[in-house]
């Protein structure tokens, strides 16, 4: 008789025992899964990364390795604070101020990379077990990001998802756009277009995949197209160069800021 995905599931939590913990029923299964993978993806370039090399220059302008790495692992310190309001219902925003946060990520850059090491596996373990405690109701609840947007908790997963894998291409470490799930390349595709939706920017653009069968129009449609995989269009969108890209007018368009 073969055994159903819900029975390996079932036998696996008898094994692990009663004070294992699971994500509610409720949870978002989708985000949580690029988050987690994104993490051992970064967790990966990380550790490719000698302890000197740690020091230098990450691809972000003006930023180390190190202060990337403290961004990071105080990031996920941020994102379970969020947590912890979604679960008690007392607000912990997730910075004091832009000031206490830009001050933390400079501490943290001076940390000896042991430390900063694990910084970033500690506040990882910590978040995950603010999201296993959260229940189905209060995935719902509401909180608020470091930008002021009020979000169901559940944004943290796809907050914490764009962060480890974007920002693992910023080590400057080999990792790639083209290692991206290709559903979560798409998602980060619409969220720059719902990022500049937002502010809002008056963009004008086609986005032609060349691996999709979908354009995106952004604005009337009366913008250049620009063609590329997803994995370069993402790239470019997300602010972290051009590469192999072409635009029916010739040129690449600016286009403003992802964040």
């Amino acid at each position: 008789m073969s055994t159903t995905l819900e029975q390996a599931r079932e036998e696996l939590r008898r094994r692990q025992g009663a004070g294992a913990r699971y994500d509610a029923a409720d949870a978002p299964a989708r985000e949580l899964a690029w988050a987690r993978t994104g993490t051992a993806y970064f967790a990966r370039k990380l550790n490719e990364l000698t302890d000197e090399d740690l020091f230098g220059p990450s691809l972000l302008p003006g930023w180390t390795r190190a202060a990337l790495v403290a961004h990071v692992g105080y990031n996920a310190r941020a994102l379970t604070r969020l947590c912890e309001w979604a679960r008690t219902g007392v607000e912990t925003p997730m910075y004091a101020s832009t000031e206490q946060r830009n001050a933390e990520i400079d501490r943290g850059a001076t940390l000896p990379a042991r430390a900063l090491r694990n910084l970033f596996a500690h506040a990882e373990v910590h978040l995950n077990v603010e999201w296993r405690d959260l229940t189905d109701h209060q995935w719902d609840h509401e909180v608020r990001t470091a930008q002021g947007r009020t979000v169901p908790a559940r944004e943290t997963a796809w907050m914490r998802a764009r962060e480890v894998w974007v920002h693992a291409v910023d080590l400057d470490n080999a990792g790639s756009f083209r290692d991206f799930p290709a559903d979560l390349l798409d998602e980060l595709l619409a969220d720059v277009v719902r990022a500049w939706a937002r502010r809002p920017e008056a963009v004008e653009i086609v986005l032609a995949p060349a691996d999709r069968g979908e354009q995106v129009t952004v604005g009337e449609g009366t913008g250049p197209t620009v063609t590329g995989t997803t994995a370069d269009l993402v790239r470019w969108l997300t602010g972290r160069g051009a590469r192999r890209l072409t635009s029916t007018t010739g040129e690449l368009p600016k286009i403003p800021r992802w964040f």
